[in-house]
């Protein structure tokens, strides 16, 4: 039976994003990775901040019988999205282990874990300094003393342009569009749009009015809000091939590249 070609009216916004944005195979071996290295034993417990449809939690729960993940938002139709993904995704027992809340994760208080992680820039949402040491301070009073904080952050010059990025999958493009940015405030305002084969466009799919934090701010806030311990990994290129490679690297320097991605890891 021939698949039906996705268009605007089909298509499902969420699992769009999925497919462009995340690699929950590839954020849960980091944190297996970073633990190991950082601790020389397994993380067991994820709890997954900002979780939108909680790929990485399901994934988390699916990778190992001992891991627990606890999924937070603000956002109710995200909490349903998490909860979708869950029942699709995972079997009762696996479910069990996996805990969705609906809350502000700059106060919500839950279990105590190994990791708490908060990806794809979403505590950009904290324009004010005091306010994201608010939501780092909470962190680090939800984490065991042998714990990581992992967070990832983008910049580079082009972070200051006003631009459109577009990239071809199978059925769709993705389009990454930086609509304003303010040299002043470091406020960015950013979409995500999707266009299909048949000329159909999804604008405006995902809005983002964030701050545009810089690595210094981000790392001199988690150390106001206790952490000691703070390590920047950095993506690395392939020559060859002229690309970023799936691999980060923990740096001190780095060149002054257009465009980068980095994970920050904070302990106590």
């Amino acid at each position: 039976m021939k698949k039906e070609k996705l268009t605007a009216r089909k298509a499902d916004i969420n699992s769009l994003y999925e497919e462009s944005v995340q690699c929950p195979e590839f954020e849960v071996g980091f944190i297996k990775k970073l633990f190991k290295k950082y601790y020389k034993s397994r993380c067991r417990s994820l709890r997954e901040d900002f979780c939108a449809s909680a790929l990485i939690s399901a994934e988390w729960v699916l990778d190992n019988k001992d891991n627990t993940s606890l999924s937070v938002d603000l956002d109710r139709k995200m909490i349903d999205a998490a909860k979708k993904t869950a029942s699709e995704k995972l079997q009762n027992e696996q479910r069990s282990r996996m805990k969705i809340r609906y809350g502000d994760s700059s106060k919500y208080k839950g279990d105590i874990v190994d990791c708490i992680l908060a990806t794809n820039f979403s505590y950009f949402v904290f324009k004010d300094r005091q306010k994201l040491i608010k939501y780092f301070s909470n962190a680090y009073n939800q984490l065991k003393k042998k714990g990581l904080f992992m967070l990832d952050a983008f910049g580079g010059y082009e972070a200051h342009q006003l631009l459109e990025e577009r990239t071809k999958h199978k059925n769709f493009t993705y389009v990454w569009d930086q609509s304003s940015f303010n040299p002043i405030t470091h406020e960015i305002q950013c979409y995500i749009h999707f266009e299909f084969p048949d000329k159909t466009k999804k604008n405006k799919a995902f809005s983002y009015n964030w701050r545009l934090w810089t690595l210094p701010e981000i790392q001199e806030c988690l150390r106001e809000a206790g952490f000691r311990y703070v390590d920047i990994y950095m993506q690395g290129w392939d020559d060859e091939k002229d690309e970023e490679t799936e691999k980060f690297y923990k740096v001190t320097k780095c060149d002054a590249d257009p465009a980068w991605v980095a994970y920050l890891v904070a302990r106590k």
